[in-house]
């Protein structure tokens, strides 16, 4: 496809003699269109050229003003812009020859040979899969699947939270209450039961805490009856985790957790002496992070001569630099844990080489709750995703039948709205801001969400219907496409795949979100402002196939998000 920033950055180094690539770094997409389809900020050349940004906007202007340029068709300065408006013509050929010889549109290679790593959900085992998941499950979901379309090499790793301190606690919750559970139904449940029950006891009774310390380094040391029972509390809890990931559409490569590098961690404690890093801290040896501005030590070995999550962590990094030689190992975790992060990516740097600890990024998030409130595992006052997913579905189910009670396969579409309701509704929010799931939003048909998509893509799929047929691209008059409701839709699918490595760069898959809902947004007004099954055979024809690429580039962007579409609603 022709890359108009490419051409517009090529055009002003030939006036400036400047790095083209240089250039094109700096080039925007102007808010308001009247300020043109591209606008280069000429102020980032005054430093270089030693002039105001309006003198060199203003000159650059009449030299390109003396060229031809086929797909530029005019060039205007407003203060110190460049303003480029492109050919609308050429947009709409390159646009619909993409979209006819494209099956997934906007797919790319611009990673190939890159390898990614994305860690995300990593949910802790014999607990339920809470609200408290919910963002790090389809962030990371996102990610994997979008960097995976443009080329890159991705692998998806559910680093489980199935080792640590927490599961001495079960194991001392087992030997004291087991027979009182029956663990063939309900399992998840009647573990986190004895979970908060231990953790009651260990407050009261000191003695009992030790005892569960004592499990854990059991566990390490590979005692037959507390790696049994381990093992135990792990297959009931991924038959649960899986049933969710199966209904969410999330994917993994890897289910290694931090119990896979409890024989990796030696290598860590030994490395590091080695470097002179490890010092003795009240019996606990640390590493001292100052000098990195860090005040708080990393904690590699606790006082009882057990692990902590640090040390699998650092020996997590350590495995992936040499199994997967990592371009970028994104952490998809709660902003609770940027102190842990920047510990342990600073003390990385005494056990890999530097191109990996460059590559490591925590992609932090805010909290998602309902409007009751934030949870705790501890308490038991969690809000569980089944629920959560279950309560979604049954509203949308109620909806339905509001609005269109004899719908066939009602059951099926009220899933795929419900589900989609709460991806989109947790994926529109930026990564970084906290959350509040709220079903009445959610699930509103006009607002922005996973709904309005839907029923856009609904209605895409309705006028091919009526229409019978999608015409061939040899059979479109470009003239019929050059108003503005048109070339508003066209501009934005021009800009899918940007929008994509955009999602790849900032590592936010709420840019796609708002791109769809853009979309989506732009067909609407072209719907309702333009009659599409009429006589006029050429116009109808121009109409339906803008129809179907709209429809098609819907889909792909949802799906990229884990959201499946309904051919009716």
């Amino acid at each position: 496809m022709i890359n108009f920033k490419q051409i517009i950055a090529s055009i002003i180094s030939k006036a400036t003699q400047i790095n083209e690539k240089e250039l094109e770094i700096y080039i925007e997409t102007p808010k308001d269109n009247k300020n043109g389809d591209y606008s280069f900020p000429c102020f980032r050349l005054a430093k270089e050229l030693k002039k105001a940004p309006q003198i060199i906007a203003n000159e650059i202007k009449e030299k390109l003003d003396q060229e031809t340029n086929e797909e530029i068709e005019k060039i205007e300065v407003t203060g110190g812009y460049l303003n480029f408006f492109i050919n609308k013509e050429e947009l709409v050929k390159e646009v619909l020859k993409e979209i006819e010889n494209e099956q997934e549109y906007g797919k790319s290679e611009k990673g190939k040979g890159r390898n990614i790593i994305v860690e995300y959900s990593s949910p802790n085992i014999a607990k339920p899969f809470h609200i408290g998941h919910l963002r790090t499950t389809l962030i990371g979901n996102a990610l994997y699947k979008t960097y995976k379309y443009l080329g890159y090499n991705t692998t998806g790793i559910n680093h489980l939270g199935d080792y640590g301190t927490q599961f001495g606690k079960m194991i001392e919750a087992y030997k004291m209450w087991g027979n009182e559970y029956d663990l063939k139904e309900d399992p998840i449940n009647k573990l986190m039961d004895m979970y908060v029950r231990i953790n009651e006891l260990c407050k009261q009774d000191e003695s009992i805490l030790e005892k569960c310390r004592e499990n854990f380094r059991l566990l390490e040391e590979g005692d037959k009856y507390c790696t049994e029972l381990w093992n135990k509390f792990k297959e009931l809890s991924m038959t649960e985790f899986s049933k969710i990931y199966d209904i969410l559409n999330v994917k993994f490569d890897s289910y290694n957790g931090e119990a896979f590098y409890s024989d990796k961690m030696e290598e860590v404690v030994r490395k590091l002496e080695e470097k002179g890093k490890l010092i003795e801290s009240k019996g606990a040896k640390i590493v001292d992070l100052e000098y990195a501005g860090i005040n708080t030590p990393c904690i590699i070995q606790k006082t009882d001569g057990s692990s902590i999550y640090a040390t699998r962590d650092l020996a997590a990094i350590m495995y992936r630099a040499k199994t997967y030689d990592f371009d970028k190992c994104l952490y998809v975790v709660a902003y609770e844990q940027n102190l842990h992060f920047k510990q342990i990516f600073e003390v990385a740097k005494s056990l890999v080489d530097e191109k990996y600890t460059k590559g490591l990024e925590h992609v932090s998030y805010g909290m998602v709750s309902l409007p009751t409130g934030k949870m705790s595992t501890r308490l038991g006052n969690v809000v569980k995703i089944e629920d959560l997913i279950k309560g979604t579905i049954e509203k949308a189910q109620e909806i339905i039948e509001e609005k269109n009670p004899t719908l066939e396969n009602k059951d099926q579409i009220a899933e795929k709205v419900g589900i989609g309701a709460i991806i989109f509704n947790t994926l529109s929010t930026a990564n970084i801001k906290d959350q509040i799931f709220d079903w009445n939003t959610a699930l509103n048909f006009q607002g922005e969400t996973g709904p309005y998509i839907q029923y856009t893509y609904v209605r895409t799929q309705s006028v091919l219907e009526k229409a019978g047929f999608v015409p061939k691209l040899d059979d479109i008059k470009i003239e019929n496409l050059l108003d503005e409701f048109s070339i508003e839709i066209l501009k934005l699918i021009y800009n899918f795949e940007e929008t994509l490595i955009q999602v790849t760069e900032k590592n936010e898959p709420s840019i796609l979100a708002r791109y769809l809902i853009e979309l989506a947004k732009a067909f609407s007004s072209f719907y309702n402002e333009n009659k599409i099954i009429l006589d006029n055979k050429d116009v109808q024809n121009a109409r339906i196939y803008l129809t179907y690429a709209v429809g098609k580039v819907l889909k792909q962007g949802a799906s990229l998000l884990g959201i499946e579409m309904p051919e009716k609603m």
